[in-house]
């Protein structure tokens, strides 16, 4: 038989599974050799003011209206769900624990990462990924400037700093405009609202949200500047380099926010055991 008729094998799901947990195994491994060189940049010397202020005005300051929105409309939108199974038990005045709780504790930092992540991260991807393909990234290190240091440390840093305040923005407003909405709409007694919420918020579920916003803000500069400065060519290229920002930053929010939950929830366990009672 000659080597003109021998085809090749046909692919099965095995060949599928076996290609994808390859690249997935590489891809995590890249990021993780990213992220030391980023880390070694840092730690050694941070980059200069005239360099990273403009970059956390973008990141902070720019971001601030979807922030307020995207809390404003959480609040309300955690009232208008949770009211009718709490009226039906009679337990209406109880909303805003569970309003403020859920917020600070799960939905604000979740939901302001993700508008983050869109606006923030894709924007981030998309710049580098300009500079990969116009080569000015190339042009950095023809100079002698080392182009991590340069580009990617400030985007880290403005993130891992700013995302938190961001959060805790978007936490205030969400608590004010549940707050509102209970009170001029549902006809909810402000002074049982705040009650009950000052009852059942304790500081550790604020300080959760906070710990879990420092993750993922890290988490969204990392993977952006990642996909960036690993951006295919031409215009498709950064495109998809935007986009998979988005989407793997997506997934590392979801599971990062599990895996932090996990451990938060088992050390406050820890810290403050649940007293014993006797029958």
């Amino acid at each position: 038989m000659s080597a003109a008729t021998i085809r090749p094998p046909r692919e099965t799901i095995v060949h599928v599974i076996g290609r994808m947990t390859i690249q997935f195994v590489s891809l995590l491994g890249d990021l993780a050799l990213f992220a030391l060189s980023m880390l070694r940049w840092m730690l050694t010397r941070l980059p200069r003011g005239r360099v990273l202020w403009p970059i956390m005005y973008e990141v902070g300051i720019k971001s601030l209206p979807v922030i307020l929105v995207t809390g404003g409309f959480i609040g309300m939108v955690l009232a208008v769900q949770a009211y009718d199974q709490f009226a039906m038990m009679h337990m209406e005045s109880q909303l805003g624990a569970v309003i403020n709780v859920t917020l600070v504790k799960e939905l604000g930092p979740v939901l302001a990462a993700v508008m983050l992540a869109g606006r923030v991260g894709s924007a981030m991807a998309a710049e580098l990924g300009t500079m990969r393909v116009t080569e000015q990234i190339d042009a950095l290190a023809a100079l002698g400037a080392n182009p991590i240091h340069h580009l990617v440390v400030p985007r880290f840093l403005a993130c891992f700093l700013l995302i938190p305040m961001l959060t805790l923005f978007a936490d205030g407003v969400g608590i004010l405009s549940g707050w509102l909405f209970s009170t001029k709409v549902l006809g909810i007694n402000s002074f049982h609202y705040w009650y009950h919420s000052r009852n059942f918020v304790m500081p550790w579920d604020v300080m959760s949200g906070v710990v879990k916003s420092v993750f993922f803000g890290a988490a969204i500069a990392l993977v952006a500047c990642h996909r960036g400065f690993h951006s295919g060519a031409g215009a498709e290229g950064v495109g998809k380099a935007a986009t998979g920002a988005f989407v793997y930053s997506f997934v590392a929010i979801l599971f990062l926010d599990f895996l932090l939950g996990t451990i938060l929830l088992r050390l406050y366990y820890v810290l403050w055991p649940a007293p014993i009672t006797l029958m």
